[in-house]
This record gives structure tokens, C-alpha cells and sequence, in this order.
């Protein structure tokens, strides 16, 4: 099992989690059930696929839960061009999106870097 805390990619994972929290705390509460839920969803997936992945044995099986932590930042992604096109204007979403993009090209990183090993 690998330390998965000690992982730059997780730590981040974490902070992005307590940025969207905040930010979903701006957003119309009548969308509570709707894209609230959504976006704390594949937020908290981030971080808890680069943990549960770690407990893998073999280094494809952990690529595929990090493959699945990529595709929870991608729909993230998706939510804050939502966001933004719907015209809220929460004022976490400029650092948000920034540490997103940190996040999946630390992803993109980590998962090649799996694959050769």
C-alpha cells in the first residue's frame, strides 16, 4: 500500500475539496439536490480515488482509480464553466478552476508516470 497523505495530488485533492465547499455555499440554495450535490460529488471524488487506488496491488488497477480522480476533475470542470455561463459568480471560482488545472495536469503526470512502472 502506498502512503497516499504524503501524495502533492492528494493534498491538493483535499484543499480543492474545502474551496468547493465554500463556493457551493454561494450558489442558489434551491439547487441544493441539483447541481450543488453534483459538484461536491466530484469534488470529494478526487481525493477518495487517489486514496482508494493506493490500496491496489498492482499499478493498473491503481491507474484506474486515478483515471477515475481525472474524470471527476474534468466534470468539475464542467460544472464551473456551468457556473459561470449561468452567471453566478461565487468568489471561490477563480481559485478553484486554477488549482483544478494544477490538480489534473498533476494527474495526467502521475498516471503516465504509473503506467511506465
Amino acid at each position: 500500500m502506498k502512503n497516499y497523505k504524503q501524495l502533492v495530488v492528494w493534498q491538493k485533492g483535499v484543499e480543492l475539496v474545502k474551496l468547493v465547499y465554500l463556493l457551493t455555499k454561494e450558489l442558489p440554495q434551491e439547487e441544493k439536490f441539483g447541481i450543488i450535490s453534483q459538484i461536491n460529488r466530484a469534488a470529494v471524488s478526487i481525493p477518495g480515488n487517489i486514496a482508494e487506488g493506493s490500496s491496489r496491488d498492482s499499478d493498473k488497477d491503481y491507474c484506474r482509480f486515478l483515471q477515475i480522480a481525472l474524470g471527476s476533475a474534468f466534470e468539475l470542470q464542467t460544472y464551473c464553466i456551468l457556473i459561470k455561463n449561468l452567471g453566478w459568480n461565487p468568489s471561490k471560482i477563480d481559485d478553484t478552476e486554477r488549482l483544478l488545472e494544477e490538480i489534473i495536469k498533476m494527474l495526467h503526470s502521475f498516471i503516465r508516470q504509473t503506467k511506465i512502472q
